[in-house]
């Protein structure tokens, strides 16, 4: 019976083993997956080019896998999720190429095709009012408004100072407000 419990013992006060590289780049991408996607489509990566984006982000993942701190994964597949971002549509742009055409998403069963159609113009036009916004301020707004962090949450996760995530917010709203109204009320004609 002593043999037992020493053995317990012993077991109990070892610590948990390092997860091996496979096993926490798995995990990463188990727990920060969708997070990833909906940062890059929001960040103007067009929806039939979020998968190779997001692909990119966790190959820089592993190949830095390293130098990750556990507490700051979200932070560090954040930042690069913005130059990922940045970089695609530098790229684009030197090409000088129209976006390509979003895939058509999978249909939501339970809505009519009114409703499904209705869906698709409020998302395009999002797009575009989020398209308008500089990248900082496009990135606040995506953080606070649809991912729904918190100010400190942003500010961690984007390794800026809580004053400027608070002020680029605030101007965010304001350019977001401004696209707005700008969409409702249409092109003005010539006078």
């Amino acid at each position: 019976m002593g043999d037992a419990t020493s053995t317990a013992c012993q077991l109990a006060t070892k610590e948990s083993p390092v997860p091996t590289p496979r096993d926490r780049l798995r995990t990463l991408l188990v727990e920060h997956h969708a997070f990833v996607w909906r940062t890059l489509r929001r960040l103007g990566v067009p929806t039939g080019d979020v998968e190779d984006a997001s692909q990119q982000v966790f190959l820089v993942a592993h190949r830095r896998l390293v130098e990750i701190v556990p507490e700051s994964e979200r932070s560090f597949l954040f930042q690069t999720a913005l130059r990922v971002a940045a970089d695609w549509r530098r790229s684009q742009r030197r090409r000088n190429q129209e976006a390509t055409l979003a895939l058509p998403e999978v249909p939501d069963v339970a809505a009519g095709p009114e409703e499904m159609l209705d869906r698709q113009r409020q998302r395009a036009l999002l797009d575009q009012v989020l398209g308008s916004l500089p990248i900082k301020l496009r990135a606040v707004f995506v953080l606070f408004e649809l991912e729904e962090m918190t100010l400190a949450q942003i500010a961690a996760t984007s390794s800026t100072p809580l004053g400027t995530v608070a002020s680029r917010l605030r101007r965010a709203r304001q350019a977001f407000s401004k696209a707005v109204r700008r969409l409702a009320v249409g092109p003005r004609a010539p006078r």
